[in-house]
């Protein structure tokens, strides 16, 4: 188990705090590659930030712009975080390996899931907060769904996007969905990781700062006042 692995003073250690770091940086500016911003500012000429929300999310640029180029976003938003958390545990899980560190390959698996997440959720922090763009990213969906797709596999995101898709369509309001979505994750972790109690923290870390990064779009659903699918209002 991953916890046991850094909790016991006997056990081999893992990569260096260095290439923990490394992976976290990468992956951050993986994440600051924001489709939104890129497509709406490079390609159609026209910040989606100046537009609705001002948020440089994918539900801001559809209501704004709509039309084909809202998957193209929703693609870069995906791949990069699909590249992130591949890369995070290949780096991890590599390096435990080629120095001497994981005596086993069960350990040296131990060390990619934790750099998967750890990926994950700097390119959620990268998304959201990106460094180029003044710290004014997106809210993290898409990223989410990419990370989902090698943390969990495919029937674990998949069943992630049905709980979106059910409740958007019952309510008319995507962030009712994401926000279902990502309150899913740790329990979902549960079932596919259940002792491996880093995996599961950092899991649970990354849904509720997609949770908290939904915090306004919580106050007006609290109000009444939350956007529905079709209005031209705030996303």
């Amino acid at each position: 188990m991953l916890d046991s692995f850094y909790l016991d003073p006997n056990a081999v250690t893992g990569p260096d705090p260095l290439g923990i770091l490394m992976v976290a940086v990468i992956a951050y500016f993986c994440g600051c590659f924001n489709g939104a911003v890129i497509v709406s500012k490079y390609i159609l000429r026209d910040d989606v930030r100046n537009h609705g929300s001002g948020n440089a999310g994918l539900t801001n640029f559809y209501r704004t712009f709509g039309g084909p180029l809202t998957f193209v976003v929703i693609l870069c938003d995906v791949l990069k975080a699909v590249v992130a958390v591949l890369l995070g545990g290949w780096l991890l899980g590599t390096v435990a390996g080629a120095n001497g560190y994981a005596a086993n390959e069960r350990i040296s698996s131990m060390w990619a899931l934790f750099g998967e997440y750890w990926a994950a959720l700097f390119c959620l922090l990268g998304h959201m907060f990106p460094c180029m763009f003044h710290f004014k990213g997106g809210k993290g969906i898409a990223v989410a769904v990419g990370c989902l797709f090698v943390t969990f596999g495919w029937v674990g995101a998949c069943l992630e996007l049905l709980i979106f898709i059910v409740l958007v369509v019952a309510t008319k309001r995507v962030s009712i969905g994401s926000i279902a979505a990502a309150l899913s994750c740790p329990f979902f972790s549960l079932y596919y990781f259940w002792g491996d109690w880093i995996a599961v923290a950092l899991c649970t870390l990354a849904g509720l700062t997609v949770v908290w990064a939904h915090r306004e779009n919580i106050k007006r659903l609290r109000a009444g006042t939350e956007s529905r699918i079709g209005d031209k209002k705030k996303a």
